[in-house]
């Protein structure tokens, strides 16, 4: 065989094995195996971060990293409520079909997740910070730092050890999850960073001195969540691994303040999304594609070249890396199951509007615990009863509520203005788009609801505390009813509803 024989030989071959390589990862090779970081904040809202047009908050390093690759502008959580949601994220599924939707309640069926399936695949894989979520997904972790004193007053002080401590032969996947910024306010090194003067009260507060301190005690927490990313880039850095790592950075629900936490609202369901990988990613990418809180893992399977498993509801975003204006997710959908308080509502989301059906009507909607305790929920309360709420202030104690509310987000993005408050629907007159809009919406959630086994239970847990003052009832404190989805044995469905 002659020399030239065997170069075209090699030639073909590295040919073949790069057509090869590029059908593999979906018709685009990546760099050789990436390092996964999810941070996970706790309880803040899309539009408390720098990058999303905060010109208040401090966060100079998520800043820069969503300046260095995508921000997502319409990622959409499956429920604003702590546990139920980072179940949901890690387990690709919807919070009925995990037998987990209220908060402080876990699986029973063995999950595969994000990380038990990286694990298999030989990755190293950690978590530091707030667990919150039961027993069997600790499987899916080589290594957990979930005692509280040991993760410091945020949540963060594990971080840095995490890292240095893995194993150097593989590559790996952390669930980096903070407590901040969760209530109660916390002294720290950052508080006071924030002047309450400096901040822009959401119409739906109160705008007072009590409301404006609360709020910057809020954004002290949220730069210490930075600071502590800060530290972990420059880790990365160290070990010469930051180049081929991604970087993701979320929340599990919006901001603990009245009418965010818990309400399916975008103030409570929206999430701040930005990924950062270096070696894939260009620079500055902004995307308005519509994406759900449960397509993040299969989409973290699919950048490592692993497949998702069947029990997965989500599904890859991975192209919009690389196109960030394509379409993807026509629905999204949430959920809000008891948190503190009964509730059962459920939310489906297009990129132009946001319909609501709420099962349990003749409950006000006014936060969970922690919010009725807070002074900015104070302040409200004080405003009511002088009589000087506006409407938007008002809704955390309307009672009855709407069953339905569709909104229509370019005109209203804080979904204060119902639709269907308005008079051509109270007379039955016309308004033949917005008509059509509410009868698909409501015909796309009821099916969905149908496929993926949820159900309305008339034993919902019911109420452990007074939904004025947050004084404990005795007779329902620590009763659970019955759990959404259980009477169509919902978290043994795979079942996804419409995409």
């Amino acid at each position: 065989m002659t020399i030239k024989t065997l170069k075209n030989k090699s030639l073909f071959c590295f040919l073949i094995w790069s057509l090869y390589s590029c059908y593999i990862t979906g018709q685009e090779a990546l760099p050789h195996t990436p390092n996964i970081i999810i941070f996970i904040a706790d309880d803040v809202s899309a539009d408390d971060l720098g990058a999303y047009g905060n010109q208040v908050v401090k966060t100079p390093n998520i800043d820069a990293l969503a300046g260095g690759g995508i921000r997502f502008n319409d990622a959409i959580l499956t429920t604003s409520s702590c546990s139920p949601s980072r179940i949901s994220i890690l387990t690709s599924r919807y919070p009925h079909n995990t037998g987990a939707a209220e908060l402080h309640t876990q699986p029973v069926v063995d999950f595969e997740s994000v990380a038990s399936r990286l694990k298999t695949k030989g990755y190293y894989t950690g978590q530091a910070g707030k667990w919150h979520m039961g027993k069997l997904l600790r499987r899916g972790f080589d290594k957990i730092y979930a005692n509280g004193r040991e993760n410091g007053d945020g949540g963060e002080a594990k971080w840095i050890p995490s890292l240095k401590e893995r194993e150097r032969d593989k590559p790996f996947f952390f669930w980096f999850a903070s407590i901040d910024a969760h209530r109660d306010w916390g002294e720290n090194e950052f508080t006071g960073t924030h002047d309450p003067e400096d901040i822009e009260v959401p119409l739906t507060l109160v705008d007072d001195d009590t409301t404006r301190a609360d709020l910057a005690r809020y954004y002290d927490e949220i730069r210490r969540f930075d600071f502590y990313i800060g530290e972990v880039v420059k880790e990365l850095k160290r070990q010469e691994v930051y180049e081929n790592t991604v970087i993701i950075i979320m929340s599990d629900n919006g901001r603990p303040f009245p009418r965010d936490k818990t309400r399916m609202y975008d103030s409570g369901i929206k999430t701040p999304l930005i990924i950062h990988w270096p070696e894939y990613i260009n620079r500055g990418i902004v995307s308005n594609s519509l994406v759900s809180s449960i397509d993040i893992a299969p989409t973290i399977l699919d950048i490592c070249g692993v497949k998702s498993p069947e029990s997965f509801q989500g599904r890859s975003f991975k192209e919009l890396l690389k196109h960030p204006d394509r379409d993807f997710r026509t629905y999204a959908f949430a959920e809000h199951n008891w948190h503190d308080y009964e509730a059962h509502e459920r939310m489906v989301r297009t990129k132009d509007h946001l319909y609501i059906r709420n099962f349990r009507p003749k409950l006000p909607n006014q936060g969970p615990l922690d919010i009725v305790k807070s002074p900015s929920f104070h302040a409200l309360a004080g405003a009511k009863e002088a009589g000087r709420l506006t409407s938007a202030q008002s809704d955390i104690f309307l009672f009855p509520r709407p069953d339905e509310e569709l909104f229509l987000l370019k005109d209203d993005p804080l979904q204060t203005d119902n639709l269907l408050d308005h008079k051509p629907y109270k007379e039955k007159k016309s308004d033949v788009h917005n008509k059509l809009v509410l009868s698909q919406l409501r015909r796309v959630l009821t099916e969905w609801m149908e496929e993926t086994g949820d159900n309305v239970s008339e034993q919902l847990t019911k109420d452990w505390y007074t939904r004025d003052t947050g004084e404990k009832i005795y007779e329902n404190a620590g009763k659970r009813g019955e759990m959404p989805g259980s009477g169509e044995n919902a978290d043994h469905q795979n079942k996804k509803g419409a995409f």
